[in-house]
């Protein structure tokens, strides 16, 4: 699999012209705009608008051939393939070597942005005039860096780079209200899911569930997952299965005739300790004292 260290060394292998700036780079996709057929990695953050009208880009673990106008966000390192991409319209790709960062604000906050961790199909769907938003920037960004760049010259760019990346932020929530409307809260799903493994009996055999594996459950991605729950319940994915945990450990607590290290070891928890202390953090007291004020 080819990795690319530089960005000199990916224009290079594709043919593109060289970029201005060894660190940063956009390229303009009129009708296709595509990075060798082969799966690929790089030292780069990738930031992509496009409408496909044809052909398949992978990362993650899932394919993305939709056909409206969206936004993907890929992260150094990260598995991609584009094979056959045909545009409706007009695209971008920006590429940040991870270490533009340095020194940056962005270097720790581009980390937050949940979004680098979804797969192809999770893309962000934009509205026209969120499009328009997201070109705007994209033209500042451009007019910065082919016009005699300077010592403020990297500051600027990274400040609208970073205000993509807040504009995502806020359109994923719309994206996330909009997908309820459709198809229902996630978190009803991500309940049933978490009650049928613990009625199944697999608690028993493979212990307490994960993020992951209740998310392959759903075909989400764990982080999708997790930003979808807490847009939906103000909760994460671990949280809601910690708080479902704890809800059954109170009821085992209440008509169990066991110890406290027996109901850890019954819901999973192969470390009793940290049984005891995820149930005061929940709870506000210890197993033992809550089984004690049960009793009185």
């Amino acid at each position: 699999m080819k990795h690319f260290k530089t960005l000199t060394e990916m224009h290079r292998a594709n043919g593109f012209p060289l970029p201005e700036n060894p660190m940063i780079n956009l390229i303009h996709c009129k009708g296709t705009c595509s990075i060798t057929e082969r799966e690929f990695t790089s030292d780069f953050f990738m930031i992509g608008f496009k409408k496909l009208k044809s052909g398949v880009m992978m990362y993650g673990r899932t394919k993305y051939d939709h056909d409206h106008g969206s936004m993907s966000f890929i992260k150094p390192r990260q598995v991609i393939q584009m094979q056959n991409l045909e545009f409706e319209e007009d695209g971008f790709m920006i590429l940040i070597h991870e270490d533009f960062l340095i020194g940056h604000n962005l270097h720790s906050d581009i980390k937050k942005y949940g979004y680098f961790d979804y797969e192809a199909n999770e893309a962000l769907h934009l509205s026209p005039r969120e499009e328009e938003i997201v070109w705007e920037l994209f033209r500042k960004i451009d007019l910065e860096i082919y016009n005699n760049q300077d010592e403020y010259s990297r500051e600027i760019i990274l400040a609208h780079i970073d205000s993509i990346l807040k504009y995502a932020q806020r359109f994923y929530k719309r994206q996330f209200i909009n997908r309820q409307q459709v198809s229902g809260k996630t978190v009803s799903k991500f309940d049933s899911a978490l009650k049928e493994y613990f009625k199944n009996g697999s608690l028993h055999t493979n212990g307490l569930p994960s993020v992951q594996l209740l998310a392959n459950q759903l075909n989400i991605s764990p982080r999708y997952l997790s930003d979808l729950l807490k847009q939906e319940s103000g909760k994460t994915a671990l949280e809601l299965i910690h708080i479902y945990t704890i809800s059954e450990a109170k009821n085992l607590l209440k008509v169990a005739d066991q110890s406290v290290a027996e109901i850890a070891y019954t819901l999973g928890f192969e470390n009793p300790p940290y049984f005891s202390r995820l149930f005061k953090k929940e709870v506000g007291v210890s197993p033992n004292q809550f089984k004690k004020q049960m009793v009185n």
